[in-house]
Order: structure tokens, then sequence, then C-alpha cells
């Protein structure tokens, strides 16, 4: 979804995939399947570990898919959370470094990490994680330059 901004830069939002938050939590959800089998097989009293297990893997899920990444053209905000939400927001002009990663799980999936080196004593490294492979990357250097240049933000080595 985008939303125009006074400057004609859309909003960028991105969520990490639903396959994504199903990678992270396949191993919780075999866990929980193998203490399902003891407790069937051996000791019933397992079953409620293997239950436990299931209640916090879908914790996790809901955790990863309620992720939202916004890009606005001059910030990036990062909102997480479940119970207890957490923003971080860090102006672009302070993003200095962008690694794209992409693992072979992910490049099955065509998803991508991309890890941001910023200069913002908080937020040092922002990492956009289980995001659809794109050209997020050239866009989010755009975004960056026009907005070092609009606030006069020169770099000195």
């Amino acid at each position: 979804m985008e939303v125009q901004q006074p400057n004609l830069q859309p909003v960028i939002e991105i969520r990490p995939a639903v396959i994504f938050a199903f990678i992270k939590i396949s191993g919780l959800l075999l866990a929980a399947a193998g203490f399902l089998l003891l407790a069937w097989r051996y000791f019933p009293a397992l079953i409620w570990l293997s239950l436990a297990i299931m209640l916090f893997a879908a914790y996790r899920y809901l955790y990863i898919r309620r992720i939202r990444y916004l890009i606005t053209p001059e910030y990036l905000q990062v909102n997480r959370g479940l119970f207890f939400r957490q923003v971080d927001t860090v102006e672009l002009f302070r993003v200095k470094d962008y690694i794209l990663e992409q693992p072979f799980i992910l490049q099955i999936f065509r998803l991508m990490d991309l890890h941001l080196k910023t200069t913002d004593p908080e937020s040092p490294e922002i990492w956009l994680r289980g995001i659809p492979l794109s050209n997020l990357v050239e866009e989010l250097r755009e975004r960056v330059l026009e907005t070092r240049k609009h606030n006069r933000v020169y770099e000195i080595n």
C-alpha cells in the first residue's frame, strides 16, 4: 500500500513474507510434533510440552507477521511487537551502508534480508528481514541521497 507525500515520493510499506514467518517457526513446529509423538507413544504428560511449544510458535508467527517497515522520503520506521509495540525511527540521511543478503532458502522463495548500517547511536544497525525481492536498495539509495542533499548533510572521511 502506497500513500502519496507532498514531494511526490510515495511511502513504501513492507512486511515480512508469510513463507518467511513459516520458515522461522518450522523448527518449533517440528519439536512440537516430536513431543506429541513421544506423548502418544511413551509418556502422555509430554502433550503439555508439545502444546506449550505450539503456542510459542503461534506467538512467533504473529510477531513476525506484525512487523512493518515504513520508508518515507525522510525517515525509516520499524514497527514491531504484538502486545507491546516498539517503533524505531531513523532519519534516512543517517543510513551509511546497504548489505543485501540472500541465504539459499530465501533465494528459493525470492526473498531477501536487507541490513542497513547507520550513524544513529540508538539504532546502529537495522535489519529488514524476509522481505520480497525487489529493487528496494536502489530506491532507498536514491531517497538517502535526496534527503542528504535536502538537509545539506555531507560525508567527511
